[in-house]
């Protein structure tokens, strides 16, 4: 595995999607295996596979597929059934978002050391009374001590952006603490539906465009605004007949190069829930093929 030499800078001109990206045409789409949190991890794989996949991204959390607590039991052998199945595990999805869980190390070890290399961090709240200086201060150490954690373990961190009081809402926050940091050990797994949200017309965009250097991995949702009571909330919704503009992320995206993982995320509650995957994989595959055959 190619890595800088001990007194050599890092790269920060050239994205990375993981420690050692696969060499790909066009985007890997993985099923988010929380779609299906009902079917257990040993009868996944052959269900996703079925449904035209090529990869999972994989829950690890209390309550996703695989418990952090129990990692040393579940962990390699859900790696080896997805594996079993014919698919690939780019990337596991965490809440990871402070070293001092005695379940870090566990997963990120058995993750990186099983080859999988990237990892989606959990979300860093803003918190009421801390001012954002100082909380962006608090969240750089608590980042730079996982990345200690996970360059040991050969795995590279994802930060999400989420809209809402959290870190890296608009991007723009993230990246004052991303910036300095070597990009092959940390990206974005960027959502253009939380991009939107918070950004509106024309922030999604703008920060997109940020983001787009350090991609690392892409999630699919879709959402509209919906009254409820005195509130507005995100309603999502399957892809297309939501507020993203597919057509010019596919195409900004496609343009920068980007051939990492896609992860379809479908949490708006459908009944049906395989009729529903369906639906929208075969939405993102149309768009995918059409942006990156140009």
């Amino acid at each position: 595995m190619q890595q800088n030499p001990p007194d050599s800078q890092p790269d920060r001109t050239v994205a990375r999607f993981g420690r050692s990206a696969p060499k790909r045409n066009i985007p890997m789409l993985c099923m988010y295996s929380q779609n299906m949190i009902r079917v257990p991890y040993p009868q996944l794989g052959d269900i996703v596979a079925q449904l035209g996949f090529e990869g999972v991204d994989l829950s690890v959390w209390i309550g996703g597929h695989v418990d952090p607590r129990v990692t040393n039991v579940d962990l390699v052998r859900a790696f080896e059934s997805m594996r079993g199945s014919g698919l690939e595990v780019p990337m596991v999805s965490t809440n990871i978002n402070t070293p001092m869980d005695q379940t870090v190390y566990p997963v990120l070890y058995l993750t990186g050391h099983s080859q999988v290399p990237l990892f989606r961090l959990g979300y860093w709240p803003y918190n009421d009374g801390v001012p954002i200086e100082q909380r962006l201060f608090q969240v750089r150490i608590e980042l730079q001590q996982l990345l200690s954690l996970a360059q040991r373990c050969d795995i590279a961190a994802m930060f999400p952006n989420r809209a809402g009081p959290f870190v890296g809402n608009s991007v723009w926050d993230a990246q004052t603490i991303l910036g300095p940091l070597d990009p092959q050990m940390i990206g974005y797994y960027f959502d253009p539906a939380e991009a939107t949200a918070e950004g509106g017309l024309g922030g999604w965009e703008a920060a997109l465009r940020l983001a787009l250097p350090r991609l690392k991995a892409i999630s699919l949702q879709d959402f509209y605004w919906k009254k409820d009571g005195d509130n507005w909330i995100m309603q999502k919704c399957p892809l297309g007949e939501g507020m993203v503009d597919w057509q010019k992320f596919f195409s900004l995206a496609a343009a920068s190069g980007f051939t990492g993982p896609i992860s379809l995320h479908v949490e708006y509650g459908p009944q049906n829930v395989l009729g529903a995957v369906t639906k929208d994989l075969e939405f993102a595959r149309a768009h995918i093929q059409k942006a990156w055959s140009r």
